[in-house]
């Protein structure tokens, strides 16, 4: 097999499908391909902090299985052979760690592979790690006591977004070709947005959530796995292996995919609504909301009109939703099943002593305030089934919603608990079990990345898809961060503690 030219730092910027022809011409070693990314993985993993373990032996073993199975040719190859990849903690990877963030889990490892990583190993993708979370995955910033807390690398003073920033973090570096993720409040869509990567919460039940922690099964198609990644054809091809249901998850469905290449878009209509009326969101992202309509309406598409004031609702429909499906109480999955005391925590964090991140325990808080509001909640479920009926009779089969998937570019660290609800950005369309893409349009005036939300009616997903890559060819698409080229904060030594 002839060396490939102009390593290694080609093909940290290659997209998969790039990477997969040049491997399938033998142009292209997967050993080699494989060595790149975890040098490169190994190298920025010292200043991120994003990778909770890795499995580099085993890797490079089945690298060697898959330069094997190119030399031997043969039509049947699988659609991923060769590909390097990182997979969300809280994914069960066998032998590897599952404690997603949570002291309680200190030993947890999983079992056997979820569904996902089955599938994705069946594709032939090369799993090199598990990527850090936050405590119990239910905050955008990503850190908790076993891991540390992990950086952006367009700047390690600032968040990249959680709760799959390592994930973020390892594609935007170039690190890693593509990573899994998990969304049930922005937690794909708000890394990729801090990070400048593209990522795809897909249609609620679209992929099976089975091997995921936290999911007892009340999630429904609130929480979903979907991908981050370099381009919107990586989304696509990753998400092709990893949709359909498997015989365990209940809330999984048989969505039909279709080929985002087959979207016309002069059938695309675009809505633009840069805001809900509520969050206080930033010119540069309102601004980056109608460039991206903009672009899309010189690519073909016609232009829609859609009232910010009917997204106002969305903080309530979004807990609405989430008592609906009656998911386990989040002061239980701390404790790994055990309820923790919130009082005790709470006065614990004052002194320095408590097991637990500030975040974990103000949420947990914050929800057992929010339980004695059970009546107005369960009217705010009904007011997203309604939402969830209107806005799927506006887009139709061919019309998108492009929203901010945030207030704002990546935050310095710790200072979004200030603005605890922005989330909502993102949280509504979990709640209407809505495909999103998150497409990177541009960086504001301190060099960090923009980026604008595309959501579609459910099982619409090639429709988001479509309008990534419509972006991707007009604004020029994603750019590997380089890691290193801001300073870190003088708090680092005490930010990024592990234990």
């Amino acid at each position: 097999m002839s060396p490939a030219r102009n390593l290694p730092d080609d093909l940290l910027r290659a997209p998969v499908g790039v990477l997969v022809d040049a491997m399938r011409r033998r142009a292209l070693s997967p050993v080699e391909l494989f060595d790149a990314h975890a040098a490169e993985l190994s190298r920025v993993d010292a200043v991120l902090n994003g990778v909770v373990a890795t499995r580099f032996g085993a890797a490079r073993a089945e690298a060697r299985a898959a330069e094997a199975r190119y030399a031997a040719g043969g039509d049947d190859l699988p659609p991923l052979l060769g590909v390097p990849c990182t997979i969300k903690e809280m994914l069960k990877v066998e032998g590897m760690p599952n404690t997603a963030g949570i002291p309680a889990r200190r030993e947890t490892v999983g079992e056997a592979d979820a569904t996902v990583v089955r599938r994705l190993r069946a594709a032939g993708a090369v799993v090199m790690g598990v990527t850090n979370v936050p405590e119990g995955g239910m905050w955008m910033e990503t850190h908790n006591r076993l891991h540390g807390r992990t950086a952006n690398p367009w700047d390690p003073r600032r968040t990249p977004g959680g709760s799959s920033g390592g994930e973020g973090a390892m594609v935007a570096a170039g690190a890693s070709p593509f990573g899994i993720g998990s969304d049930v409040g922005g937690s794909i869509r708000i890394p990729a947005a801090f990070c400048g990567v593209y990522g795809h919460k897909p249609s609620g039940g679209l992929v099976p959530n089975t091997g995921h922690w936290p999911d007892d099964g009340r999630s429904g198609g609130m929480l979903t796995i979907g991908p981050l990644g370099r381009t919107p054809d990586d989304l696509w091809r990753v998400l092709r292996v990893i949709a359909g249901p498997d015989a365990q998850d209940r809330a999984a469905r048989p969505w039909s995919l279709h080929d985002p290449a087959a979207v016309d878009l002069r059938d695309l209509v675009v809505y633009p609504v840069p805001g809900n009326g509520r969050t206080r969101i930033s010119p540069a992202v309102r601004r980056a909301v109608e460039d991206a309509a903009d672009a899309l309406v010189d690519a073909g598409a016609r232009r829609g009109h859609l009232s910010e004031a009917r997204l106002a609702r969305g903080l309530e429909i979004y807990f609405g939703a989430l008592l609906a499906q009656g998911v386990a109480k989040y002061a239980d999955l701390l404790g790994d099943g055990v309820r923790i005391p919130i009082g005790r925590e709470a006065a614990r964090l004052l002194t320095g002593r408590s097991g637990h991140t500030l975040p974990a325990v103000v949420t947990a808080m914050a929800e057992q305030l929010t339980g004695a509001a059970d009546g107005l909640l369960e009217r705010a479920a009904t007011h997203g089934r309604a939402l969830q009926a209107e806005l799927e009779s506006v887009l139709g089969p061919n019309g998108v919603l492009l929203h901010p998937p945030y207030s704002r570019t990546a935050p310095r660290h710790v200072t979004a608990l200030a603005r605890p609800f922005d989330f909502v950005c993102t949280g509504l369309f979990n709640a209407l079990e809505f495909p999103s893409t998150v497409a990177p349009v541009g960086f504001d005036a301190r060099g960090l990345p923009l980026a604008v939300q595309i959501i579609g009616a459910r099982g619409r997903d090639s429709i988001t898809l479509a309008a990534a890559g419509a972006l991707e060819r007009q604004l020029g698409g994603w750019r590997r961060a380089v890691v290193g080229r801001h300073r870190a904060s003088p708090l680092a030594p005490l930010l990024n503690y592990r234990r």
